[in-house]
């Protein structure tokens, strides 16, 4: 059965977020079309990703020195197991679908708090004599992200950042297989921006169908 991980990190919901709502027509027409595959919803914003704190990095150091789990402080011990459970979740998930808006010219901070907790050396990458390899091969990551200006090319290309940070990271842990669909303009174009919105959804459609 096929995996799928429908990762939302956005505060907004589909009537207010153009990206939430090309994500949700998106996730129902996948579900239509791929009826037997296992897919599960982590809103960013709610779930529980503990952040690379002093009580991660002294948990994480002891069990690299050999102690048992049972030398971890209580603190040390739930974030370090929740950090496991997210990153076992994230290895054994075939597909990955990020929805995103543009905040600053990259995506909301809970995006990079969750890369923090499965880019993990030795589980998702790890360093060689000639350079960092990644370990997660046959992987599939789709990247729907709304803008409010044009930053696929022309001018701006050079000021995104998100979509860039994610691709590259995503390969940098062996997931090669990445696709963005993005929603651009509609703050720039406001008299316009229904039919922008109306299109990305109905790319978002089409593209579930082959996804």
């Amino acid at each position: 059965m096929t995996k799928v991980l429908f990762i939302t990190a956005n505060p907004n919901d589909e009537n207010r977020s153009f990206s939430m709502a090309a994500g949700k027509a998106f996730i129902e027409t996948y579900k239509e079309t791929n009826p037997t595959d296992e897919i599960v919803t982590l809103d960013l914003f709610k779930e529980d990703i503990p952040n690379l704190d002093a009580d991660v990095m002294s948990g994480w150091g002891k069990l690299r020195a050999g102690q048992q789990i049972d030398a971890l402080s209580t603190e040390e011990l739930a974030k370090v197991s929740r950090l496991n459970e997210i990153l076992d979740q994230f290895i054994a998930t075939d597909k990955m679908i990020f929805v995103t808006p543009m905040w600053n010219f990259s995506f909301p901070s809970v995006v990079k708090t969750y890369i923090d907790a499965v880019a993990v050396p030795g589980k998702t990458f790890r360093y060689t004599e000639t350079g960092a390899v990644g370990l997660l091969h046959n992987k599939k990551v789709l990247h729907i992200q709304a803008r409010g200006d044009f930053y696929s090319e022309g001018h701006l290309a050079d000021e995104e950042l998100g979509d860039r940070y994610l691709k590259h990271i995503m390969n940098f842990m062996g997931i090669t297989e990445y696709e963005g669909l993005f929603i651009e303009g509609q703050a720039k174009m406001p008299n316009n921006a229904e039919k922008i919105k109306a299109a990305g959804i109905e790319r978002a459609k089409q593209l579930a169908q082959s996804f």
